[in-house]
Order: C-alpha cells, then structure tokens, then sequence
C-alpha cells in the first residue's frame, strides 16, 4: 500500500509489527494533544507526559473508535491493542469500547497498562472484558519506581502489586507482565522476578529501549543474563522474538504520533 493510499486515522493506527502480538492495530482511547498519562517514564518513546494525572474522564466517545474501525480495509490483524498517546485506562468508557470492539470483530482484544490504575475497582471491571492484559512492572523497590516511571504524586509500588495480584485472581484471560530493563533496574532483576514469581503471570516480557529515546537499551548480552533470574516462568525478550512483516494502512504521521515511526 502506497503511503498516499493510507488514511490518516485519528483514534486507530497500524497495523503494527508488534514482538509480543504479530500483527497489532492498535486503539488509541486518549488521543489528546500530547501525551496524558500517569506516569513519566524516562524511556517513554512518546517523550515527556504533557498531563500527568490520575483522573478517569471520556476523552473519545465510542461511536468515534466504532466508525474508523468499520471503516478498515480487509487487513490481516492478530490483535486489537488498546495503547496509544496515554495510559488507556485512564479512558473512563474503556469497557464499553473493548465491548464494542468485539461486537464486530473477531479478534482478540489486548490493553497495554501501566498497571497504576488497577487498584480501582472500576478499572479492573474494564480490564476483565479483554482477552490479554500486559501490565507494567519495571521495579523492585519505590526508590527505583520513582526514578523511571516517575508516578503521578500518592502512587505507591506496593500498592500497584498489590493490585495487580488482585486483578489476576479474577481474571478469566491472559496476564501478561511486561518490564523494561536498562542499567537503572538492570542490577535488581533477581528481585524483580522475585515479584514476577509471586504474581504468577501467564507470560513475562522482557524489554528495554530499542525504539527513539533518551534511554540506552541493554545489550543482548546483559538481557540474556537478566533473563536466567526468570528462569521457570513463560518468557519473551525482545531481541529473541521476531517480528511479522507488516503493511500499516494508516499514514505515517498517524503512526509518528504514537512512536512508531
């Protein structure tokens, strides 16, 4: 597909090579001016967070989501992601999109989160409904949590696990943890898995900044030796797994605002 052929969606983007889903389009339930998020990671792909905040608001309605998605070509797609400009549960109407989402398609729907949110009762109501949920955890003490995810004021690391052992006792799909490793947690991934362990998810994905940031990734060297603490566990990393070949049907400037190009 030729680039002037691709449309510039608004709320919808790829389809993306994703290491951890195949063929991923991705759903972007914020979409403001700038990235609204609770947490400022400093490897965010996406830069700085413009609203940093805890607050659950509509910022799309769903009827906007539904019509770009009717609106898809015939597209070979694996997963339906909700991710984006943000932290997608901050989106207040996430449960009724995911609902509307597998009203009129037939794949399954997957939510990238930080995991801040899911102390709240509502939110885990949300996350219940999709099939995969990939939950952040990229540190083993506060200390550490503070300095990479850099959490909006009140937030607390044992809180978030807390949470998301909670979550997952419920939980009718599949857990997934994902955590992004550089030379700043590099030194505590014993304890991390440690934490991993105790969760008990269905799979653990081992990252670090491969995409544009101000964050060095790790080497394949130093990944594979964080991967022995996770010994036992259903693992990815991010140098090992491939990736599909993929033709995204929206335009690069769609693509661009999410990080993706």
């Amino acid at each position: 597909m030729s680039e002037k052929s691709r449309k510039e969606y608004k709320y919808i983007y790829g389809p993306v090579p994703s290491w951890r889903l195949g063929s991923s389009l991705g759903i972007d339930p914020i979409s403001g001016e700038g990235k609204i998020c609770s947490f400022d990671c400093v490897y965010c792909q996406l830069g700085r967070t413009v609203l940093h905040t805890k607050r659950r608001k509509v910022f799309v309605p769903v009827s906007k989501i539904i019509k770009e998605i009717r609106s898809l070509p015939p597209v070979k797609i694996d997963y339906m992601t909700f991710s984006g400009t943000g932290e997608p549960t901050s989106a207040k109407n996430l449960g009724k999109m995911i609902k509307a989402v597998k009203r009129i398609r037939k794949e399954p729907v997957a939510v990238l989160t930080n995991s801040s949110l899911m102390y709240r009762k509502d939110v885990r109501k949300d996350l219940s409904l999709a099939d995969v949920v990939i939950a952040k955890l990229d540190a083993s003490s506060e200390r550490t949590f503070r300095r990479i995810n850099q959490p909006v004021e009140g937030m607390k690391l044992a809180d978030i696990v807390r949470a998301i052992k909670k979550f997952k006792t419920g939980y009718k799909g599949k857990l997934v943890l994902q955590i992004m490793f550089m030379e700043e947690n590099r030194g505590y991934a014993g304890r991390i898995a440690q934490i991993a362990k105790e969760i008990g998810p269905y799979e653990v994905q081992l990252n670090t900044p491969l995409r544009p940031s101000v964050v060095e990734p790790l080497s394949r060297k130093k990944m594979i030796e964080v991967g022995r603490y996770f010994k036992g566990m259903n693992v990815i990393s991010v140098y090992k797994s491939p990736r599909k070949r993929v033709k995204p049907i929206s335009g690069e400037d769609t693509m661009r605002r999410r990080g993706k190009v």
